[in-house]
């Protein structure tokens, strides 16, 4: 009986549109309440979204609004301010 390869979950990013491995990317989670948020832990409940771990892709989906498509809502941009602070500082500690 031979070990089949564990099978990598690849997600799509939303700047960049590459599909890469699921740990290589940041989850950004809508929550049933409606909130948006970074996941750092990628458990949060509720619908996900990919972006590299890069303010670079983050702009970019920000910009082309892609994580309103994929949440079906409107996002505040206070919101978006909040996850780029958090972004920064998760990328500046790894």
């Amino acid at each position: 009986m031979s070990m089949k390869p564990k099978k990598i979950p690849m997600r799509m990013c939303l700047g960049c549109n590459e599909m890469k491995p699921k740990k290589e990317l940041m989850r950004v989670v809508k929550s049933p309440e409606g909130d948006i948020s970074l996941d750092f832990v990628g458990k949060k409940n509720g619908r996900g979204a990919y972006i590299c771990k890069s303010s670079e892709c983050f702009e970019k989906a920000r910009k082309a609004r892609r994580f309103e498509k994929t949440f079906s809502c409107k996002i505040d941009e206070s919101v978006y301010e909040v996850m780029a602070d958090e972004l920064r500082k998760e990328t500046e500690n790894s």
